[in-house]
Parts: C-alpha cells; sequence; structure tokens
C-alpha cells in the first residue's frame, strides 16, 4: 500500500473531523469530536503546520493525522496521533516523522532530550506494540467521566454562610481565574506554567462562553477557586476545570461549583455533563466527582517516550 504523507491547513479541518470521529466510533462507541475543536486545535500559537502537523492519505482517503505542539520552553513536547485501525502503517510513518520533529524542537529549546506525551483511549485504533517497541511506555490513566443531568433534580445550590459563587463578569476576574488556574494546578502531573496571553490562546479565548465560568471564595479567603465549563460540543455540556487553592481545600468549594455547574447546564436543556480527572490525582476529585453521580464513560492513557 502507497500512502502520501503531507502537511495540515486549517482547510483540512472537516477532513480531520470526520477522521476524529471515524476513530471516536471504534474507540467509544459514538462520534463526540467537533469542527471548531479540531480548528481551535490547528490554531494552537505553538504549532507551525507546516513543520508539525501531518495527514496521510490513502489515495484520496486521510486515514491518519499527527500534531504537535510545545508549550514548556524546554524538553516537554505533546503530539497528538490518530489512525484508521486498518492502516497501521500509517500510523508507523507519523510516529516516524514526529520523533525526530519533537526531539529538534527540544533541543531548539536548548535541551538535550525530549520528553513527548500522546494521550490515547485505553483501547486505542492505533497498535500500541508499536509504540513498546519504540520505547514509549504508559505514565498515567485519565478517565472521561459523566453524569445525566435534570432541570428538576439540579438546581442551583444555596452556598452556605462564609462562601459565595460569582460570575465571571470583567477583565479583572478573567485575570484572577488564570492566576487560580496557575495556582491551584501547580502541582499536577504535566503542569506547563503559562502566561495570561498563551492562556487565553489555551482555552482558545474568542469563543468561550464566560457566563459558564465562576469564582468561589470565602470570607476568610477570598477568592480561591474556579469552575470553567463549555457549552459548545454536541456530545455533552462540559466542564474543562475545577482548581481550588491548596488553602481553600476542605470547604466544599469544588462540590459547590460543581452542583452549580449541573445547574447551569441542566437549565439550559442539556441531558449530559462530562469531564476529565486524573485517576491519581492527590487532592480527592475522583472522589469528589463519584459522590456527585459522576461515572466513567472511557479511560485515557498518557503514554510517554524520551527521546535522545
Amino acid at each position: 500500500m502507497s500512502y502520501v504523507l503531507r502537511a495540515a491547513t486549517l482547510s483540512d479541518a472537516p477532513a480531520v473531523t470526520d477522521l476524529l470521529n471515524a476513530v471516536d466510533l471504534v474507540e467509544i462507541g459514538r462520534p463526540e469530536t467537533d469542527l471548531h475543536t479540531v480548528e481551535a486545535d490547528l490554531k494552537h500559537p505553538e504549532t507551525d503546520l507546516t513543520r508539525d502537523s501531518w495527514l496521510v492519505f490513502d489515495g484520496d482517503r486521510l486515514v491518519a493525522y499527527g500534531l504537535m505542539w510545545e508549550e514548556s520552553g524546554g524538553e516537554r513536547v505533546d503530539i497528538d496521533h490518530y489512525v484508521l485501525p486498518e492502516h497501521q502503517e500509517a500510523g508507523r510513518l507519523l510516529l516516524d516523522a514526529m520523533e525526530p520533529r519533537a526531539l529538534a524542537k527540544a533541543r531548539g529549546n536548548g535541551a538535550e532530550r525530549a520528553v513527548v506525551h500522546l494521550n490515547l483511549n485505553v483501547a486505542p485504533t492505533l497498535d500500541t506494540d508499536l509504540l513498546r517497541k519504540r520505547g514509549w511506555s504508559v505514565v498515567r490513566r485519565y478517565h472521561v467521566l459523566r453524569r445525566p443531568i435534570d432541570p428538576v433534580e439540579d438546581r442551583a445550590p444555596e452556598p452556605p454562610a462564609g462562601i459565595r459563587i460569582r460570575p465571571c463578569d470583567s477583565e479583572a476576574d478573567r485575570r484572577r481565574v488564570h492566576e487560580l488556574y496557575q495556582s491551584a494546578f501547580a502541582e499536577h502531573f504535566d503542569f506547563q506554567p503559562r502566561g495570561y496571553e498563551q492562556w487565553l490562546h489555551d482555552i482558545d479565548a474568542t469563543a468561550v462562553d464566560w457566563s459558564l465560568v465562576w469564582i468561589a471564595g470565602t470570607d476568610d479567603l477570598g477568592d480561591a477557586a474556579f469552575l470553567m465549563a463549555r457549552d459548545d460540543r454536541e456530545a455533552m455540556g462540559w466542564i474543562r476545570s475545577i482548581g481550588v487553592l491548596r488553602e481553600a481545600r476542605g470547604n466544599g468549594l469544588a462540590g459547590l461549583l460543581l452542583r452549580h455547574a449541573f445547574a447551569a447546564f441542566a437549565a439550559r436543556g442539556r441531558d449530559t455533563v462530562g469531564l476529565g480527572v486524573d485517576t491519581s490525582n492527590e487532592t480527592g476529585a475522583p472522589q469528589l466527582y463519584a459522590r456527585n453521580g459522576m461515572t466513567v464513560h472511557y479511560a485515557v492513557d498518557t503514554w510517554e517516550a524520551v527521546l535522545r
């Protein structure tokens, strides 16, 4: 079989979306990738599409897609890799192209090696033996959780005395959410510090519905937690991140924000809400989500390769 490999352009986003949804069907049983999400990925400010994106075609059919970005300023590099199950050779061609490019990006930052991460479904379309033979290994597992919601059952909770929730209404509020995000996640696995403008690019701020972002705090500590959600995914409402400052944990802020988001989505007519969580999270997040009725939709592994 003869494959053709070339870089992606923004105009390829519809074809890439179709490919990712074909992968979704195999891995999780239904398509859950939206066009605007793919477009946002292709616009990533740390990605040069001419050198950091790859499409593999079998004739006119797109059968594999890869994307690379680097946010660390050092050795850490991230990649996406998608391939149809019957085209494993195309998946190998992607890795052959991506690994040396990752090392070059890291060396361009002055690093002696590249530490590359790839997130894959636990039962991916890519043959993971191909990764293992190249020295890749699993270093983390994440769960994508979901929960049915109902406008009658899920109503906005009343904050207890001394605790408040407020909307993210102003530029100052957005900057405060950024500060809370950087502090709350600083000790989390794979966290990369980001400046305010970089963070706005990361979250595709031009498309963010800021009415689905809230800040929680206490009388004693002030602003101490946040929740960011999005309602632009066809499959379900999505909670993209919840963060609580270390000194504020144990006050029920995360659970309050979570239930507040459930109510907001239910009021919008959504019937399901989802989010992703690190199964090794030491803040108790997996237990919090379980207590609030969230169950596993599917699991994702982070694979790592150290390239020298």
